[in-house]
């Protein structure tokens, strides 16, 4: 039975990203639904404060009701893992994730759903190792590839990957 997929965005990106717009392709083709909240107003002052209301506009946007899966690239994937401790969600898939963000007072963290995350071996942004580390702790599956923080040369791939795990949901 699919649901809805909130796509978040990266900070220096929009919702006709390439990752996210590949990841809603893929939920068309399975009958998921999916919304793409639009961050860069908040995102132009690049305060780490906006962190919340980027979370906050994510869950307007999530349905009342159904399932909802949270997906996002970068301070995408952040927000989505702070969505998913506020709202009942199916999964997460997290691109390219930062645990950390300089400036905001909390350190990333997510609910005990089904996730996977994908990561660049090379990411010069978001260190590799807490990575490793937030999916050892879950025993979330993790996907390390030869690639930096955009993930470039993998988007297909990611498409290809979260359409397993969109199915794997069931």
């Amino acid at each position: 039975m699919p649901g809805t997929v909130i796509l978040s965005h990266g900070l220096e990106s929009g919702p006709q990203a390439t990752k996210v717009s590949a990841l809603a392709t893929v939920c068309d083709a399975l009958g998921w639904a999916s919304v793409r909240p639009d961050y860069r107003d908040l995102d132009a002052s690049r305060d780490p404060r906006a962190i919340d209301a980027r979370i906050a506009r994510g869950l307007e946007q999530a349905p009342g009701e159904g399932r909802v899966v949270f997906a996002g690239s970068s301070m995408g994937a952040f927000t989505s893992g702070l969505a998913s401790l506020r709202r009942a969600s199916a999964g997460l898939f997290l691109l390219a994730l930062p645990t950390a963000i300089p400036g905001y007072e909390h350190a990333f963290d997510a609910a005990d759903v089904p996730t996977a995350l994908v990561h660049g071996w090379h990411d010069e942004i978001c260190p590799v190792g807490a990575v490793i580390d937030f999916a050892r702790a879950r025993s979330a599956t993790l996907h390390l590839v030869r690639d930096d923080h955009r993930l470039g040369a993998h988007v297909d791939w990611c498409a290809a990957v979260f359409r397993d795990f969109l199915v794997g949901l069931g």
